[in-house]
């Protein structure tokens, strides 16, 4: 099974923490959309003889599109590869693009699924955040989506500058309250040329506080746990019968399409990504060119990788797997690395599985990146 993935590379406005690749203009919506089609065409034979189980409108903000955009994206795909009878098909939404006829809309087409970014539940927060959206938005807009869908992932981001500990768990509790199956959090995190950055480093706003956020990452588990939510992933909480089929396949290793500017693909020993410029991308397709760049996975590289993944899920790293697919040195190599973690209670060995503890798991990206091989050949 496979899953594609369609870049919408268009915002309404820039999120002061993002780094993801986008253009606040529209102007050329259309154009793209255009694009996006013929791409999907010229690509099939990658994933030929490979059967799709899921279909993720990624962004950007995907919601930006109307109904017939995304329709006939949509159709592009069964035209032009072969689609399970029932694919998980998502869209990632803003709460400010989904009015009641938009969701009724959406309800009629395809999707199966939305996620919705809601960040926050708190006015202050999403006004330092620069979202789009206010707090009756968001709360308006998944009092009307759990009318019309049953699969509804929402987003909440911890770790907030001045954001106390109640007012993470009234964040937490409030989601609770709308009976959301599946809810994905994320640390804020300062990543390079963005505003957020820049605002830190003028003095403007306060460094990030780590501490913070691993205590409100340890609310967030011990809540939702409780809850009848499974951590499925690091940053995943799904009930059962509701993870994300997309997000999983990375986690195992499927083969996947990208489509569109940045957009990145896998086929199990190649990963490539197209051009992250939105002017490029489109000259280069409509000239019939595919604008990506390839990279040929090692052996290391594939291991790394599945170290990372692996150690992020609730499933962990096999090492039965890591014997067969990459060998005794390295698997005697991640035995001895990961030793001082399984003293520290921060790795636990179950059977065969390298799983991490819900102390570990916070700080599981660190814990990978020290079992990662860099020299074995």
């Amino acid at each position: 099974m496979s899953g594609i993935y369609i870049h919408i590379p268009f915002c309404k406005q820039a999120c002061h923490y993002c780094d993801f690749h986008f253009s606040t203009s529209l102007k050329k919506k259309a154009q793209m959309v255009a694009a996006l089609k013929k791409e999907l065409m010229l690509r099939q034979e990658k994933l030929a003889g490979e059967i799709i189980e899921t279909i993720y409108f990624g962004g950007g903000t995907p919601s930006v599109l109307d109904i017939n955009e995304i329709n006939d994206l949509i159709k592009t795909v069964y035209s032009n590869y072969e689609v399970v009878e029932n694919p998980e098909i998502t869209l990632e939404a803003n709460p400010d693009d989904l009015s009641m006829n938009k969701i009724i809309e959406l309800s009629q087409s395809p999707i199966n699924r939305l996620s919705i970014g809601i960040q926050s539940f708190f006015e202050e927060d999403l006004l330092l955040m620069n979202r789009a959206h206010n707090a009756k938005e968001a709360e308006e807009c998944i009092t009307e989506a759990t009318k019309y869908f049953d699969n509804i992932s929402i987003d909440l981001i911890y770790g907030i500058p001045n954001m106390t500990n109640e007012r993470w768990l009234q964040n937490i509790e409030k989601a609770l309250s709308y009976n959301i199956p599946h809810i994905s959090s994320y640390a804020l995190t300062v990543e390079p040329k963005t505003a957020l950055a820049n605002f830190i480093q003028k003095g403007k706003m306060s460094p990030l506080d780590e501490e913070l956020a691993q205590e409100h990452f340890q609310m967030l588990y011990e809540v939702l746990t409780i809850n009848g939510y499974d951590c499925y992933e690091i940053s995943n909480f799904g009930k059962p019968g509701y993870y994300s089929k997309n997000n999983t396949a990375y986690w195992l290793g499927k083969t996947y399409l990208g489509i569109g500017p940045s957009a990145h693909s896998y086929d199990g020993r190649r990963r490539s990504w197209n051009v992250s410029n939105n002017p490029k991308y489109l000259k280069s397709i409509e000239s019939g060119q595919l604008p990506s760049e390839v990279e040929e996975l090692s052996l290391n590289d594939k291991y790394n990788e599945y170290i990372m993944t692996g150690l992020r899920t609730s499933w962990g790293v096999s090492l039965q797997r890591i014997s067969q697919e990459f060998g005794k040195e390295r698997l005697n190599y991640l035995t001895r690395q990961s030793e001082q973690y399984l003293d520290q209670q921060l790795l636990v060995l179950k059977e065969d599985q390298l799983i991490a503890t819900k102390k570990g798991k916070f700080l599981v990206d660190g814990i990978a990146s020290d079992l990662f091989v860099v020299n074995l050949d």
